[in-house]
């Protein structure tokens, strides 16, 4: 059966699992560690991505994250090119650091944010890094002692995990410490994957007529909503690089050369009217351009000006409007 593509697009909450090839360890020693959360800290930091929970293990690690600006693939792509070039320096060592395929879940968080916190939390715990909670409080590599105090690095956004567990952190701390706890109680729940059979253990009131995919952990409705978007995501990308490739060609341009930032008077032209057109005539985000023409979305809003600016002026380029429309 082929392998059904990564949902992927910003907004999402993204429980992401990272394993070295053959499962071999990716941390061997603390340095590896340290410089590990120093790349993922910066990373998020950069990109204001979100991170909820996370956790680091020998052979594996464990990120619960709310991408808003980049796509997940750009984000896991430099955090894990990065490390595994310089781990593979610091270790004298050659090849591939992490199997070929990272897991990545999209979940419902109305229904799913505080178990995803709490498992991931018990990871090391679980996976005998620690043998006891006490223990785990002293563990450095997750987010759990982030959020007890103290912890390596600022990954965690802090305020918006305990604000699911109380209305201050004084009231919020003693309540997670207290539900993380009660975790230990209840066994491991299935939280690794997506599909009927996860979905259902955790929300008793999904049935067998709801809609179900594996790379999802949600119920109907939260599945529906996100395939719809994953759909309108889809033909903006197909719709995008024929317009890139019309107007490329009317400036005589490479498509190569309007995916690279560059001032050069011909390419900012071209790039704004791709931004106008895109943006005014097919509806496609501020965002998904951003990514194609190596522009922020501020950028983007302003090339679509100067674009609408530059076709009230020049009547000729009215043939590419209803070309490309």
């Amino acid at each position: 059966m082929p392998r059904l593509p990564r949902i992927d697009y910003p907004g999402l909450l993204q429980h992401i699992i990272v394993r070295g090839v053959a499962r071999n360890d990716i941390f061997i020693n603390d340095n590896d560690r340290e410089d590990f959360i120093h790349r993922l800290g910066n990373l998020l930091l950069e990109t204001q991505t979100q991170c909820l929970a996370w956790a680091l293990l020998d052979n594996h690690f464990h990120l619960l994250i709310i991408p808003t600006t980049e796509t997940l693939a750009r984000i896991m792509r430099r955090l894990l090119t990065g490390y595994a070039v310089s781990f593979n320096l610091r270790h004298s060592r050659s090849g591939h650091l992490f199997q070929n395929r990272y897991k990545s879940i999209v979940c419902d968080s109305d229904a799913y944010q505080l178990e995803l916190i709490r498992y991931i939390h018990l990871n090391p715990l679980r996976a005998g890094m620690v043998n006891s909670l006490d223990e785990l409080d002293q563990y450095q590599w997750s987010g759990h002692k982030e959020l007890i105090g103290g912890g390596n690095g600022s990954i965690l956004d802090k305020e918006s995990t305990f604000s699911f567990f109380g209305r201050s952190k004084r009231l919020a701390l003693p309540s997670y410490i207290n539900f993380m706890a009660d975790g230990l109680s209840m066994g491991t729940v299935a939280l690794s994957s997506g599909g009927r059979i996860n979905s259902q253990a955790m929300n008793e009131a999904l049935g067998e007529d709801d809609l179900y995919d594996q790379r999802i952990l949600g119920g109907g409705g939260f599945v529906e909503k996100v395939l719809a978007t994953l759909d309108v995501t889809i033909k903006q990308q197909l719709t995008l690089p024929f317009i890139i490739e019309r107007v490329a060609q009317l400036h005589h341009l490479t498509v190569d050369q309007l995916h690279y930032r560059s001032n050069q008077a011909e390419i900012v032209r071209a790039k704004s009217l791709i931004c106008y057109l895109a943006t005014r005539h097919h509806g496609i985000t501020g965002k998904v351009v951003a990514e194609a023409l190596a522009y922020s979305p501020a950028a983007v809003s302003r090339a679509t000006q100067r674009g609408e600016a530059i076709l009230n002026k020049d009547r000729t380029l009215q043939y590419l409007m209803n070309e490309v429309n």
